[in-house]
């Protein structure tokens, strides 16, 4: 089923680093690398925000409907307020800030970084005072939130931290993926997370030890053949629908395909977009799903065009059913 192409009425002047939907609504957050925030109103193809930054912006998500963050090459991690259409640097790392989170829970939002730190926020607290620290002294890969649990990729292991007791992780497991994990998404039931591959796999893990049997599995999604030979393909982005035991996957040769957890079977491949998927959104109903497709600055062998951004009308492409 073909998409319509986002019209923002202007080029992104760089690759597209982030998109996500609000929670209750269909405006999308766009975060890209040539510095600019932007807020699309899927209902009324309007522009609604465009803030302009210091640095380029690698990651973004919303506080809620009135305010987004973004995280910036510059260190610096920004609040932009929708109504009064400010912004202000709530936080810094020592060097670029490569992911960021909020969590409705808790109130705090979490922060990545190049400088190898986890850092953890309150915004009721001093702009530029982090509640908490941790410096986990490898790299980090990717985060992702689940109520008041953070799931981090650090190095080739996957810590999970409680956010009500930071003092430690509660959990880290040694990756079962053979090779090193691209990005790490929570399930929409909460109940555990996916994490996707450079070599095109998703394993599916639960936070219960007890219920690892049902859903300790993986999916090989996106191993490809040319001539006969295999080679990597590195999922990019992974998207569980919020209503339906399903999930969607973006990879770094334009295929979005999605998924059905229970049969561990392929549902439907989308057409293939011109560049790679960097990634992908669904909107709260899991009505609508957002892909952005362009260079990701991960190959040398990319090439560059203008990113895009399309949206998938979702009711004739996947049958939810609802998550146990």
């Amino acid at each position: 089923m073909d998409g319509a192409r986002v019209q923002l009425g202007e080029p992104i002047g760089d690759a597209v680093s982030r998109i996500r939907f609000a929670p209750g609504s269909n405006n999308l957050l766009i975060s890209s690398w040539d510095s600019v925030l932007r807020v699309f109103d899927v209902d009324g193809c309007v522009l609604r925000v465009r803030a302009p930054s210091d640095g380029a912006l690698l990651d973004c998500c919303f506080e809620d409907e009135k305010a987004a963050l973004s995280a910036s090459s510059d260190g610096c991690i920004r609040r932009y307020d929708f109504c009064s259409e400010t912004q202000t640097i709530v936080g810094n790392h020592d060097d670029s800030v490569t992911f960021i989170d909020h969590s409705k829970e808790t109130g705090q939002f979490i922060s990545a970084g190049l400088d190898k730190k986890l850092m953890f926020w309150d915004l009721h607290m001093k702009n530029g005072h982090a509640g908490c620290t941790q410096v986990v002294y490898s790299d980090i890969w990717s985060i992702s939130l689940c109520q008041t649990y953070l799931v981090a990729v650090v190095g080739k292991q996957i810590n999970v931290y409680d956010l009500r007791n930071l003092r430690v992780p509660v959990q880290i497991k040694e990756s079962s993926m053979s090779y090193q994990i691209r990005c790490v998404r929570s399930f929409s039931s909460c109940e555990g997370y996916a994490s996707g591959s450079v070599d095109g796999c998703v394993a599916l893990e639960y936070f219960d030890p007890s219920k690892s049997h049902e859903m300790g599995c993986v999916f090989r999604c996106h191993p490809k053949s040319k001539s006969g030979r295999c080679h990597l393909v590195t999922v990019n982005d992974i998207g569980f629908h919020p209503c339906s035991d399903t999930f969607v996957t973006g990879d770094n040769e334009g295929y979005a395909i999605i998924w059905d957890i229970q049969s561990k079977k392929r549902l439907y491949e989308l057409p293939r977009y011109p560049c790679s998927v960097a990634s992908l959104s669904y909107n709260h109903s899991g009505q609508l799903l957002a892909v952005s497709s362009g260079c990701i600055y991960q190959e040398a062998r990319e090439v560059e065009e203008a990113p895009q951004i399309f949206i998938h009308a979702m009711e004739n492409i996947a049958k939810p059913s609802r998550l146990s």
